[in-house]
């Protein structure tokens, strides 16, 4: 057992933790309670299932975190972005995959490994021998959950997850909503029309809002608390807000010019983007809700062009417990109190399908280095994935953490380099520079010493 590495959910984490290790010649057990055991928000029992967004957000590795962060995966021979990048669908800037392809690549490649197997059993315990890796992200059990609620003696954390709706194509109306990205942004047709939009006058918004707050809720159950992720709002506690949030977050109207009244200046404008490389699925943006199914067909059915809607997934919303990683983490992921386990991806507290998978690669690869006799440290605080590990592992304030998604403002600054909006531009590409050089080198420290 002492030189198998065991790792506890086969999500995005978990599947990127698997594939680093196995690469390097650990025998791995993958234990995935899906299917025998269901979560609220999984379908299938396939490895890297995605249940929330298909999209892996922006691509752009010289002026984004984000897209920095796919690069430093993708030199790191990471599992999950070969996988997206297989199966990605026109997304403007942004890499968006093929959900069901997708998972069943990922689900492929593991499984055609000859030192890989999955096991479907559940595990309720933290293991006391072995080197073991929890990946479970959101939907941790709630026997799982509550023996690392024991070992931690802290309470443990959580918020809530909201799931956007999911439209037919051949539903919406093609005379009103109109294909276009944002800015025209991509670098081929079909990028630059990757999202369809649906307009709406300034009466129609006001009447949307009326609808959307005035719509039946879902209601908590006893002793759970409604601490939102701000990225990931329901749409109506964005609308609680203010009645000019929304038009100002996921339905501002800008950089888009209406095909069918190109004299028309929309007052809102709700995207849908695609959701499947048949293109018969769209999911509508930034539209995550708690309300019940039948609000939410009425309400949504008020959106221009969508009126005769037919929808193939309505909204959802779910439980997603994280950790207090800063005080329970060292800086090689494992549990102070048990240095035989390791934790990965969401229930760390980063945010994200592609944070998640790098937390997997960075535990994957210290847990193999470790069974192999050698010591790998995290990477320098700035690169991508060493600005989230520090974040979760020290960086952030305990007594205040909350997820987070990588971005620049956890990378130590830049010196000689311009401040504020107008230096924006040359400072992101400074970061990105920077990491990209220094990533490299961590990478070469491991082939050297391997």
């Amino acid at each position: 057992m002492t030189q198998t590495l065991h790792i506890v959910g086969g999500g995005m984490a978990g599947s990127e933790a698997a594939w680093q290790a196995a690469k390097q010649g650990v025998n791995v057990v993958i234990h995935e309670m899906r299917p025998k055991v269901g979560t609220f928000a999984h379908q299938t029992g396939n490895l890297a299932e995605m249940v929330c967004s298909n999209s892996f957000r922006s691509d752009d590795s010289e002026q984004n975190a984000v897209g920095l962060l796919h690069w430093e995966m993708r030199a790191a021979d990471g599992l999950i972005m070969q996988t997206a990048d297989k199966h990605r669908l026109p997304a403007g800037g942004a890499l968006a995959v093929d959900r069901d392809p997708f998972a069943e690549s990922v689900t492929a490649a593991l499984t055609a490994l000859p030192n890989v197997s999955v096991s479907g059993e559940e595990i309720t315990e933290l293991p006391t021998e072995g080197h073991w890796i929890i990946a479970t992200g959101p939907l941790t059990s709630s026997a799982l959950g509550a023996a690392i609620q024991a070992e931690t003696g802290a309470e443990r954390l959580a918020f809530f997850d909201a799931i956007a709706p999911i439209v037919y194509a051949e539903s919406i109306d093609m005379d009103t909503a109109w294909m276009q990205s944002r800015y025209d942004k991509g670098e081929t047709e079909e990028e630059q029309k990757a999202y369809l939009n649906c307009p709406m006058t300034k009466d129609q918004y006001e009447a949307f809002i009326d609808a959307l707050l005035a719509a039946e809720k879902t209601e908590f159950h006893e002793g759970e608390t409604a601490g939102y992720f701000d990225g990931c709002l329901p749409i109506e506690v964005m609308a609680e807000r203010g009645r000019e949030t929304l038009r100002h977050g996921p339905m501002k109207p800008v950089g888009l010019t209406n095909a069918h009244k190109p004299e028309e200046k929309a007052y809102a404008v709700v995207q849908l983007r695609r959701d499947n490389a048949l293109g018969t699925l769209y999911n509508i943006v930034g539209f995550q809700t708690k309300m019940k199914y039948g609000a939410q067909t009425a309400v949504f059915k008020m959106i221009p062009g969508l009126e005769n809607a037919s929808f193939a997934r309505l909204g959802g919303i779910h439980r997603n417990t994280f950790i207090n990683s800063p005080t329970l983490l060292d800086d090689r992921m494992r549990l102070k109190s048990r240095p035989n386990i390791r934790f990965a991806g969401q229930v760390t507290g980063v945010e994200g399908y592609v944070e998640s998978a790098a937390m997997g690669l960075l535990a994957g690869r210290m847990a193999a280095a470790e069974i192999l006799g050698r010591d790998l440290p995290p990477p320098p605080a700035e690169t991508a994935m060493g600005a989230l590990i520090t974040h979760i592992t020290g960086g952030a304030e305990a007594k205040t953490f909350q997820p987070m998604n990588v971005n620049f403002g956890l990378f130590p600054p830049l010196d000689g380099v311009r401040g504020g909006r107008r230096g924006r531009k040359d400072r992101y590409k400074g970061y990105t520079d920077r990491a990209k050089e220094l990533f490299s080198g961590w990478l070469a420290g491991q082939t050297a010493q391997g």
